[in-house]
């Protein structure tokens, strides 16, 4: 048997970053083919926004499910399984040939993409001590930007190639199933992993941000009712803030292609522009993930600490609203850049939340919560921004998505907080 790996759980963090790296791929394919796609099919806004509408009801509602999926069979039988049935989707997208079956393929997709989130969130709740687990969520939530950014170079260069839009797909879609193997082979819980250090192990157990048992079978303390987590006002301040902050992200990743198009920018002519939001989304996860780690380490609570980087990332996503004024492609994609820096940074703290808050077999189904809440949101959102665009224009779209934030915000900061939950031993002091 081969020695103890050492630093095991940023392994594991780096394998979490590459789903999530992968996940947004699968998913932006689509978005960066939109405007080829609408030429094709002769698509309006409001079509195109019923496909999204297709993966985000798949995807909000997945994320309850594969959340206590996860909590049940565990974080590595459970990505496993996921991974490989969204991987599948994605190639199967090949063979759409119009709206209802591009629809029908990214309702599959949706349903196993919603996965990624609980299980990754899952995984940091188990592998990493507290005041680790900001960077960590950092650094597999940061695989979303990284994604979204390679994924006009991949998807271009397949098309460009090919000459047709269906390879890409394919090309795309065969990612998760390079990544599985990887996973399966390094991944187990950190109570009984063979090339796991005792002094890690020991690091991991006593620090890690739930205390609970995060072992891989059904054994272990008991996945909370849903009853009970939906009686706690943190489990609704997670749910509100993710409601009402990811649609903005959802907005830029599956629009901003066909806004700059608006615009009158060729997306062909344009693909720094898509990029750089992208780009500063990751430098933001890694912003919020590492400033609230260095608070905690100077001696902050970890609930002062995550609230302060949210309230900091919820004013600067008030840069979509010069970005309605501008004319400069420059200053257009400055104002989107910061506006996505600031999201990436608050959400790395929601997302942290469930890990920071719950026990390590309910944290699954909390980020679940949060996901299908958001998703609900981006349903909602994405409907809208179909009809607001073809009738009038982006800007009224912009402007909401600039000051929706502050009433997440808001939720976040009265709603999670110490209670008597906490004085009882349901939920972890923050």
């Amino acid at each position: 048997m081969r020695g103890p790996l050492r630093s095991l759980r940023w392994y594991i963090g780096a394998l979490l970053f590459l789903s999530t790296v992968i996940n947004y791929i699968d998913r932006q394919t689509l978005s960066v083919l939109a405007p080829i796609l609408q030429e094709q099919f002769h698509w309006t806004n409001a079509d195109f926004a019923l496909i999204v509408i297709a993966f985000r009801a798949a995807y909000a509602f997945g994320q309850t499910a594969s959340g206590r999926f996860l909590d049940r069979v565990g974080t590595r039988r459970g990505l496993s399984v996921t991974v490989a049935f969204y991987s599948a989707a994605a190639m199967l997208s090949a063979l759409a040939i119009g709206l209802r079956s591009f629809a029908f393929f990214r309702f599959l997709l949706g349903a196993g993409e919603s996965a990624n989130w609980p299980g990754a969130t899952k995984a940091v709740a188990e592998w990493f001590p507290r005041r680790e687990s900001g960077w960590a969520v950092a650094l597999f939530d940061s695989g979303s930007s990284i994604g979204a950014a390679l994924a006009p170079f991949i998807v271009f260069w397949v098309y460009q190639l090919t000459g047709s839009w269906r390879p890409a797909f394919v090309v795309t879609g065969a990612l998760g199933f390079l990544w599985i193997p990887a996973f399966r082979s390094i991944y187990r819980s950190p109570e009984d992993h063979p090339r796991l250090s005792s002094e890690e192990r020991q690091d991991i157990l006593s620090h890690r941000a739930s205390g609970a048992s995060g072992t891989e079978d059904a054994s272990g303390s008991p996945v909370l009712a849903y009853r009970t987590l939906l009686s706690l006002p943190q489990t609704w301040g997670v749910m509100i803030g993710k409601g009402l902050t990811d649609p903005v992200w959802f907005f830029i990743t599956d629009w901003f292609a066909i806004y700059l198009v608006s615009r009158g920018y060729s997306i062909q002519k344009s693909v720094l522009a898509f990029w750089v939001p992208f780009l500063a989304a990751d430098l933001g996860n890694f912003f919020g993930g590492g400033l609230s780690s260095a608070l905690i380490q100077r001696g902050w609570r970890v609930g002062r600490a995550r609230k302060s980087v949210i309230v900091l990332g919820a004013f600067g996503m008030l840069s979509l609203i010069p970005a309605v004024y501008v004319s400069s492609l420059v200053w257009l994609t400055a104002c989107f850049a910061i506006a996505t820096f600031s999201y990436a940074a608050l959400s790395t703290m929601i997302l942290n939340l469930p890990a920071d808050l719950y026990p390590a077999r309910s944290v699954g189904s909390v980020s679940g919560l949060g996901g299908t809440a958001a998703g609900i949101g981006t349903i909602a959102a994405t409907y809208l921004t179909g009809i607001v665009a073809d009738r009038y224009s982006f800007e009224p779209v912009l402007i909401a998505a600039s000051l929706i934030p502050l009433a997440a915000t808001l939720a976040v900061v009265v709603l999670v907080r110490n209670n008597d939950a906490t004085r009882r031993g349901i939920v972890c002091e923050i």
